[in-house]
């Protein structure tokens, strides 16, 4: 009897909770199969269960005190039946897992060729020469140039994207038939995302693997997968080809799920007056160098209301000597009250570099800040920064009301009553409770804990926010309300935004205009639509074609043209 290289039937699986023997239900009654050379996309929000199905195949689950139902069979072996020796086989040479955070993964102190090796050596009697040569086989198929030089750097000396290639690799070592892949490319910029995803689609093509990809992100299993099984709350929604299920869904939660996708063609939310006014008046209004010069962008009387915030050639240079790098290289702009600016690059761009300066969190090498026409330097009031990680933004030994009330006693206010009052106000205005004000962190989801920050931010009454990356890490839907909560306060409050996030789709959905980074320069800038309608420069028209497509048809044009590209 011939089997599917997986066999999933009823799986449950629960976690103890407390000490009292009581436990909490992650995956009820999940049941599918994927034969070789097949991908199947596993698709939900955070906590529906999808990567706790991933870690059964494996059976990571064992020994954690978790309750597991129903069978799982991955090539043939009963995974929950398999002793210790056939399932230390079953991992890594069956079945070989990528996981989210490529840091989290490898060893820090020893070569990244070195840690394939000791797996390869694992699985397989070879000799340390036979191993080693192994790992730089699989680092060169993964698409690390120099691949024999590169086999001896650690982690810290690759970018995210080899990072994620070289786990890849590792998985690879052993030949496995099937490859898990756990949110593989959350963390990634657009054009490395789709570098990634084609890495994994010529594998399937190449080796006959079998691919399982849990993603939050539908565009990505859009890109990537034949079929897609979507779960809500450890249960299966549904299932079926992924042409069919993205064009044509059948449960009103995959509909739901599908309209929160940001989309680089579909409708953008009206904006706000204020935003309107600050957008005819930025139009082509990048400062020029203030000296002797008025601030105000062309078109504008002096008398005009200056920018909240400008920018004049400002640079910012790290290391030294041959290894000094212009991380910011001489980039003016201007935000008005009331107006969402929008910067998109790739990792290393300067964008967060640039977003520290404008708060003043990093001082300029060169160049000029103006907050409402005056030069400043250093931390001024009136200026808040939002995070990419609320986790480590926030004292996880002090309760988050104390976090949001920081502002506040930072600024003067010595009433304690005054400062609660003003703090459950704010919780209530992000969409928590007054109540949360005695809470600490580990108790909120993260669209939550990005909610208490967005409230600190908020606290002292700041006419500028730096938003930077606030919800790359966040699924579709908690992104979808955390974008709709920020434009909604700008509407309310006129505050000026400046939006720095490497997915295009979300900072057209927030943003008036688009500034687009590469190598520390802006390299276009102008109103959102038009330069997403009519990019000018090829840049901004390499980023936006490798933006992931929920048209599964679509999505393998542009792969095709990009294999093209780079032949």
């Amino acid at each position: 009897m011939t089997h599917s290289l997986v066999e999933v039937k009823d799986l449950v699986v629960d976690f103890p909770v407390g000490g009292a023997g009581e436990y909490v239900r992650a995956v009820d009654g999940i049941s599918f199969t994927l034969e070789a050379g097949h991908a199947l996309g596993v698709v939900g929000e955070s906590g529906s269960g999808k990567s706790t199905v991933a870690a059964a195949l494996l059976g990571l689950h064992r020994g954690t005190g978790a309750r597991l139902g129903g069978t799982v069979r991955v090539g043939g072996t009963d995974v929950a039946a398999a002793p210790a020796a056939e399932l230390r086989r079953l991992r890594g040479g069956t079945a070989a897992m990528v996981f989210q955070d490529p840091l989290s993964s490898l060893d820090p102190y020893y070569a990244i060729g070195d840690q394939i090796a000791e797996v390869h050596r694992i699985h397989a009697d070879v000799s340390r020469r036979a191993a080693r040569a192994r790992a730089v086989e699989v680092l060169d198929r993964v698409g690390i140039p120099d691949a024999a030089r590169r086999s001896r750097a650690r982690p810290h000396e690759f970018s995210g994207g080899m990072r994620q290639r070289a786990l890849i690799a590792m998985a690879l070592a052993c030949e496995p038939q099937l490859l898990i892949a756990d949110e593989p490319t959350t963390a990634l910029d657009v054009t490395v995302q789709a570098q990634i995803l084609d890495l994994l689609h010529g594998l399937r093509e190449e080796r006959g693997l079998g691919l399982l990809l849990v993603t939050h992100d539908v565009g990505v299993a859009a890109e990537s997968v034949d079929e897609v099984l979507v779960m809500r709350g450890g249960s299966a929604v549904e299932r079926g080809p992924v042409a069919s299920v993205l064009a044509a869904p059948a449960e009103p939660y995959t509909k739901a799920l599908l309209a929160a996708v940001p989309r680089l063609d579909g409708p953008r939310p009206v904006r706000g007056a204020a935003g309107e006014q600050a957008r005819r008046r930025s139009r082509g209004s990048a400062p020029q160098t203030p000296a002797g010069l008025d601030s105000s962008p062309p078109g504008l009387e002096s008398a005009d209301v200056p920018p909240v915030v400008e920018a004049f050639s400002l640079r910012r240079e790290f290391g030294r000597g041959r290894r000094k790098v212009a991380a910011v290289a001489g980039v003016s702009l201007a935000v008005h009250a009331g107006e969402t600016l929008g910067i998109v690059g790739e990792s290393g761009s300067g964008k967060s570099t640039l977003g520290r300066m404008l708060v003043g969190l990093l001082e300029p090498g060169s160049g000029q800040v103006r907050r409402d026409g005056a030069e400043v330097t250093g931390i001024a009031s009136g200026v808040q920064m939002v995070f990419q990680d609320p986790v480590s933004s926030l004292n996880p030994r002090r309760s988050v009301g104390e976090s949001i009330a920081d502002p506040l006693r930072a600024a003067g206010e010595r009433d304690g009553a005054a400062v609660r009052a003003r703090v459950e106000e704010l919780l209530l205005r992000v969409g928590l409770e007054a109540e949360h004000y005695d809470r600490y962190p580990h108790e909120f989801s993260g669209g939550q804990r990005q909610r208490v920050g967005i409230a600190r931010a908020l606290a002292p009454r700041p006419r500028l926010i730096v938003c930077d990356e606030p919800v790359s890490a966040l699924d579709v839907t908690t992104q979808a309300q955390v974008t709709a909560l920020l434009a909604e306060l700008q509407r309310e409050l006129g505050i000026a935004l400046v939006f720095i996030a490497h997915d295009l789709a979300v900072v057209r959905q927030v943003s008036d205009r688009v500034a687009v980074m590469r190598a520390g320069e802006i390299v276009e800038e102008g109103p959102v639509d038009e330069v997403y309608d009519r990019p000018a420069h090829p840049y901004t028209r390499q980023l936006l074609a490798a933006v992931p497509a929920l048209d599964p048809a679509l999505a393998a044009g542009r792969r095709r043209t990009r294999q093209e590209v780079f032949a």
